[in-house]
């Protein structure tokens, strides 16, 4: 018998503190298994297109966010999230909290490592680069959807 024996019983596959180590480890990253982000969708208000929109599905997916981008075509919506921030982003963004209907409750614009505060009202956040708002003429009170893949 080794001396060292890993603590998991004959036939299981990974475990513990081997994050992904052992061929089936169901506690690693998944690989290929779970998309983080919902595949690109439409943004709409009143029927008109404003942008292409991904959907960050997953907690890890709403954690990262915007991220590492370098840019951000589109807007990013992070359902069940009430406050951002953009420490370690490398570009302004505006967000806009939404209500449970996706209806704007608030808007502004926040620089490279700031931090957003939560809004009354809101259960999600949408982020677009900055300056996307005013192209959109995005104000409170509008109500988006999402529509697509």
């Amino acid at each position: 018998m080794a001396l060292f024996a890993p603590a998991v019983p004959p036939g299981a596959v990974g475990c513990g503190l081997w994050w992904g180590l052992w061929p089936g480890c169901r506690h690693g990253p998944k690989r290929g298994r779970r998309r983080t982000v919902r595949a690109v969708s439409w943004l709409l208000r009143d029927g008109t297109v404003l942008a292409s929109i991904e959907v960050a599905e997953t907690f890890g997916a709403r954690a990262v966010g915007l991220l590492g981008r370098r840019s951000c075509d589109g807007a990013l919506l992070l359902p069940r999230t009430r406050s951002v921030h953009t420490v370690g982003m490398r570009f302004a963004i505006d967000v806009a909290f939404l209500d449970r209907d996706l209806v704007v409750v608030g808007t502004t614009r926040l620089d490279p490592w700031r931090l957003g505060l939560p809004r009354r009202g809101g259960r999600s956040v949408l982020e677009a680069q900055a300056g996307a708002f005013e192209r959109w003429r995005l104000q409170v009170g509008d109500h988006l959807e999402v529509r697509g893949a």
